[in-house]
C-alpha cells in the first residue's frame, strides 16, 4: 500500500478523514468498504460495500442512486472517492442523483450530453479556489504569468481544495502536466466542511453543470506545489500553460 503525507498541501485538507481511513484500512486490506464505514457519522445515509455487491449489467451510479450503497474496490481510486463522500456527501448525493436520472433517460451506452459530461469532470477532477479578484481574472482569461508571476504574492491569500478523486489519486506521483478544472462559482468564506457542502449542493444543478463552469489550472504553477515553479520561464512550457 501506498503512504501518504498529509502534510502535502494538496493533501493537507483531507488528513481529517484520510490519515484515520488509511489506518484502519491497513489493518484491514482487502475491506476499504470497512475502514471508510468506520468513518460515517451515524445519520449517513449511505454506506460503502464490497463491489462484488454490484450486479452484473447494473450501471454504478444507477445502483447507489436505488440502494443508496456504494461499491468499493480495493484500490487508491475507490480511497479517494470513499473520502470525497465522507467530507461532501450532499455534493456527492446531487452529483450522483443527476448521473442516475440521465442515465435513466439516455442508458449506460447512450451518447453523454454536456450535463454527464461535466458531471463526470467535477466527480472525478473538480478542484475549489478561494482567490482575489486579479486571481480569478487571470485564471479565467489564461494569462499565465499574470498568474503566477506578477501576482504571486497574492497567492498566500488563496486556497485551493481538490475536490476529484481521480484528481486526489494523480496527485499520489505528481508531474508537471496536472490539471485541475476550477469550480468557477463562489464558494462560503469561513468554509467548513458542512458550509462548503451545503453551498455546492446548491450550485451543482444542471443548468450550472452545462454552462461551462470550470476553469483549467495547471497545479505545478501553485506556489510551494512544485520545483523550481518561482522562476518566469517555467510558465512558458505551452504542452502544460496552453493559451
Amino acid at each position: 500500500m501506498w503512504k501518504i503525507d498529509w502534510q502535502l498541501p494538496w493533501y493537507a485538507p483531507w488528513a481529517g478523514y484520510g490519515a484515520s481511513v488509511a489506518q484502519a484500512w491497513q489493518h484491514t486490506p482487502e475491506q476499504l468498504h470497512t475502514a471508510l464505514n468506520s468513518a460515517l457519522s451515524p445519520q449517513a445515509a449511505k454506506q460503502f460495500v464490497p463491489q462484488h455487491i454490484l450486479p452484473d449489467g447494473m450501471a454504478y451510479e444507477a445502483f447507489i442512486h436505488a440502494n443508496q450503497r456504494i461499491p468499493t474496490r480495493n484500490n487508491a481510486h475507490d480511497f479517494f472517492n470513499g473520502l470525497c463522500w465522507l467530507r461532501f456527501p450532499q455534493s456527492k448525493a446531487q452529483l450522483n442523483r443527476l448521473q442516475a436520472i440521465e442515465i435513466a433517460r439516455d442508458g449506460v451506452g447512450g451518447q453523454r450530453g454536456r450535463l454527464r459530461d461535466a458531471l463526470t469532470v467535477f466527480d472525478e477532477n473538480a478542484a475549489l479556489l478561494w482567490a482575489p479578484l486579479p486571481i480569478w481574472q487571470a485564471l479565467q482569461d489564461k494569462q499565465w504569468q499574470d498568474l503566477f508571476v506578477t501576482h504571486r504574492g497574492l497567492w498566500s491569500e488563496c486556497q485551493l481544495q481538490l475536490f476529484g478523486h481521480a484528481l486526489l489519486e494523480k496527485m499520489l506521483s505528481p508531474y508537471k502536466g496536472i490539471t485541475a478544472h476550477v469550480w468557477c462559482m463562489p464558494l462560503p468564506d469561513g468554509h467548513t466542511d458542512e458550509q462548503i457542502d451545503a453551498c455546492l449542493y446548491q450550485q451543482l444543478t444542471p443548468d450550472n453543470l452545462s454552462g461551462k463552469p470550470f476553469a483549467p489550472l495547471p497545479l505545478a504553477g501553485i506556489p510551494g506545489w512544485w520545483p523550481h515553479n518561482h522562476v518566469p520561464d517555467f510558465y512558458e512550457d505551452k504542452k502544460v500553460f496552453r493559451d
